[in-house]
């Protein structure tokens, strides 16, 4: 781990309306390690990234991505700084096409046509189904080609941090197998990874650094494979 995390997180706050939905928490992110935040429905986990995305209001608390602080940003600049996000359903452009929706993600990149156009190469060698249905739309996708569209356009804004909110949400076994395969070779090369999900023990288990978080609240942290062994986490989200 190296000695200054690359997303720093302090006394974050979001309220919705008098209900006081993130209570003021503390986190950080490590470079090239994947986190996962997990809790139960309702306990505050994509507010948490909303707020960090820039897509709900702070109530309180900073955001610094690698020194630079993103708190006062608004979403778009926040992408722009190396912050994207997956958002829980997919979220993507059913009257497009997969191409069209891949490169509508580096919306944000000044760089060469070239280089976008090798970043999709690489999209389509990571998800193969993605490049054989390229030309199709969007909305024809099944739910697991549609996750794989929505991380593939995030990845197209070549972040620092990827953002996931439930990315296993609807989706058989087998496809949440593959989904995770995918983001541990995404780490693996060296992309940091902020993964909300509710399938917790498959979320521990590739998990360099956890939180739990209840009703607003951190209430444990360590490494991903000790939580998994944590009697209180096993009582809580892994039915003992």
């Amino acid at each position: 781990m190296s000695a200054s995390p690359l997303l720093k997180v302090e006394g974050l706050k979001v309220s919705y309306g008098h209900i006081e939905a993130v209570k003021g928490i503390d986190f950080e992110l490590h470079e090239g390690q994947i986190t996962t935040l997990v809790g139960a429905n309702g306990a505050g986990k994509s507010t948490t990234l909303l707020a960090l995305s820039g897509l709900v209001k702070k109530a309180a608390g900073r955001v610094v991505l690698g020194g630079q602080d993103l708190t006062p940003l608004s979403p778009h600049k926040i992408v722009a700084s190396g912050m994207v996000q997956v958002a829980e359903g997919r979220a993507t452009l059913t009257t497009l096409s997969v191409r069209e929706n891949l490169e509508l993600g580096g919306y944000t990149r000044r760089d060469s046509r070239a280089q976008r156009a090798d970043d999709l190469d690489h999209i389509y060698t990571l998800f193969p189904r993605l490049k054989e249905r390229s030309d199709g739309l969007a909305g024809n996708l099944s739910g697991g080609e549609q996750q794989m569209l929505a991380i593939g356009r995030a990845l197209m804004a070549k972040p620092r941090v990827l953002l996931l909110d439930e990315p296993s949400m609807g989706l058989a076994p087998i496809i949440v197998q593959d989904i995770f395969r995918t983001l541990r070779e995404i780490n693996k090369a060296g992309l940091t990874v902020f993964l909300v999900e509710q399938n917790v023990r498959q979320a521990l288990k590739i998990a360099d650094r956890a939180y739990v978080i209840e009703t607003g609240k951190i209430v444990l942290e360590g490494d991903g494979r000790e939580l998994l062994g944590n009697p209180k986490v096993q009582d809580a989200y892994l039915g003992g």
